[in-house]
This record gives C-alpha cells, structure tokens and sequence, in this order.
C-alpha cells in the first residue's frame, strides 16, 4: 500500500528568516522544505515530543521477483 502524501500547507515567513533557512538547507545540502522539517522535528524532541516517522515510497523499479 503507497505511503499517504506529505500534508502541504501555505507558510508565511518573513524574508530575512527565509534567506537564513536557504544558507542552512544549502550548507546541509538540503532543500528549504526538508530543513524546515528538520528544524521542527529537532524543536519538537526539545520539548519531549516524539514524532514518528512515515514510511518512505520505494523509489525506483520493482525487483524481478516481485512479479
């Protein structure tokens, strides 16, 4: 069963924090999305919060023997 698709929202950021996360998300080799979920996910285990992890989506073709 395919995994659910991420929870996409609108978010407004003021444009001096959003220039900071692209030199973090850069410097981590990161996309601006992905180091935001970081970020939160780090605040989140701060305050004792622990939040799972969904499974991945497989990439790429199906193994022979999955035929």
């Amino acid at each position: 069963m395919p995994a659910s698709p991420k929870k996409s929202f609108p978010l407004r950021l003021d444009p001096a924090l959003y220039a900071a996360l692209e030199r973090v998300a850069a410097a981590d080799f990161r996309s601006v999305n992905a180091e935001v979920e970081v970020l939160l996910r780090e605040a989140m285990a701060r305050r004792g919060i622990k939040v799972g992890q969904s499974e991945a989506p497989r990439r790429g073709r199906p193994r022979k023997d999955a035929e």
